[in-house]
């Protein structure tokens, strides 16, 4: 019997050495080694070209940050991640402080600015369009959606209310429908953005929606959200804090409605945030590729800025908010403390004879002759229909100024 017991003893504990050797179901399997024994290194974080656009100046075309400061400047945030990021006198278009401005990334949502820029114009906001199946189609998975129904109603203004405040990507299919296609559309935001100047994006998807090769910049949101506050219907669209949207529509019985809130979170204050002071828009976003992304447009006494932040890695919901919530600050602190590292460029369209020349492209060769002179300035702000925002009211027209080089004696730029 006690020669049964020990065979036993010796049985279970060979079965249990395998087991208490074995690697937990719930720990982290070991990295492969390097050849050396030594755990692989993290890849390293993706890197800005040595050579960027130099469009609006040549320091808008170097990596890193870009400022030039003054007696009595304040000092820049120290707590940015963004990979790229611009700060602009929306009054002169002089941009006082930038990282990396014209690094080509995925921009998210903060396309949907151009979207709305390029086919806002052509749709009457009381026009009234019925949903169809195919209109629906092809909406990316996971994609943003305010709740559009097939075969329901909304008029162009509560498809508008749907795109800014929700960023919804149904809303943006129906609209490109109601301007001729998806196609269509892409090949009219292309073409509004090489007027614009805006030379380092390419438009794949009217949403934003990630797809390969979509990219813009900093300094190209920024041109377009000046174009676009430029409009009285999108400064109002960015602007609404909260909205009432068209819901289930049944024969017979009054149409159902419920409440939309905009996702720009230093308007509504939202996840713990609090409203910025004089925020005026514009648009944010958030995609895999992306990242967070956000451009902002905000007013205090007669100081207007303009700033966008993309993809901060410090983590985090608010990160793209916080980071651009201080860049806000330090500009609004910075007006007249820095000397301009570049400006913002008119359309090619805009009359300036007095200010340059034309913009160059980000594939022109940034050590030519007089690639580092800009081209003037860009954004007047100035009289024109009032739109109150949020806490502040920002007011644009369509006049664009003669920069510092083009200016008169005596001249000022509109305010």
């Amino acid at each position: 019997m006690s020669d049964k017991k020990t065979a036993l003893t010796v049985l279970s504990a060979a079965l249990l050495v395998p087991a208490m050797l074995a690697v937990p179901a719930h720990a982290a399997p070991a990295p492969p080694a390097d050849g050396k024994g030594q755990p692989p290194k993290a890849p390293a974080a993706p890197a800005p070209p040595a050579s960027m656009s130099t469009v609006g100046g040549a320091l808008l075309g170097k990596p890193g940050v870009q400022v030039n400061p003054l007696a009595g400047a304040p000092a820049l945030p120290t707590n940015l991640t963004g990979r790229s990021w611009i700060v602009a006198d929306a009054k002169t278009g002089e941009v006082l402080a930038a990282n990396n401005a014209h690094w080509r990334l995925p921009p998210a949502s903060t396309l949907k600015m151009l979207f709305a820029d390029t086919v806002l114009p052509s749709l009457p906001k009381d026009q009234v369009h019925k949903v169809t199946e195919q209109e629906m189609e092809g909406i990316g998975a996971g994609s943003s959606l305010v709740g559009v129904k097939e075969d329901h109603e909304y008029s162009v203004h509560d498809l508008w209310l749907g795109v800014f405040l929700r960023s919804g990507n149904d809303a943006v299919h129906v609209l490109s429908a109601m301007n001729g296609g998806i196609d269509k559309t892409v090949k009219d935001m292309q073409a509004h953005a090489e007027e614009l100047q805006a030379l380092d994006t390419h438009v794949v998807s009217p949403d934003g929606y990630d797809a390969p090769e979509q990219v813009s910049s900093a300094y190209d949101l920024t041109l377009i959200a000046r174009s676009g506050l430029q409009k009285q219907d999108f400064r109002e669209y960015c602007g609404t804090a909260s909205a009432k949207f068209p819901g289930s529509q049944e024969p017979g019985k009054p149409r159902e409605y419920f409440e939309i809130q905009n996702t720009n979170r230093l308007m509504t204050g939202a996840n713990g945030l609090s409203p910025y002071k004089g925020i005026a828009g514009v648009k944010n976003g958030n995609t895999t590729m992306a990242g967070a992304t956000f451009t902002g447009a905000a007013q205090q006494g007669d100081k207007k800025l303009l700033v966008t932040v993309m993809d901060p890695s410090a983590g985090g919901l608010n990160s793209v908010y916080e980071e651009t919530a201080d860049l806000f600050d330090w500009g609004f602190a910075a007006i007249g403390k820095v000397k301009p590292v570049g400006e913002l460029v008119p359309p090619k369209s805009a009359d300036t004879s007095s200010i340059g020349s034309p913009a160059r492209s980000h594939e022109h060769n940034p050590s030519a002759a007089g690639e580092g002179d800009g081209v003037g300035t860009a954004l007047g702000v100035a009289g024109g229909a009032l739109a109150v925002i949020a806490a502040g009211a920002y007011v644009v027209n369509r006049r664009w100024p003669r920069g510092p080089r083009g200016r008169r004696d005596g001249d000022q730029a509109a305010d």
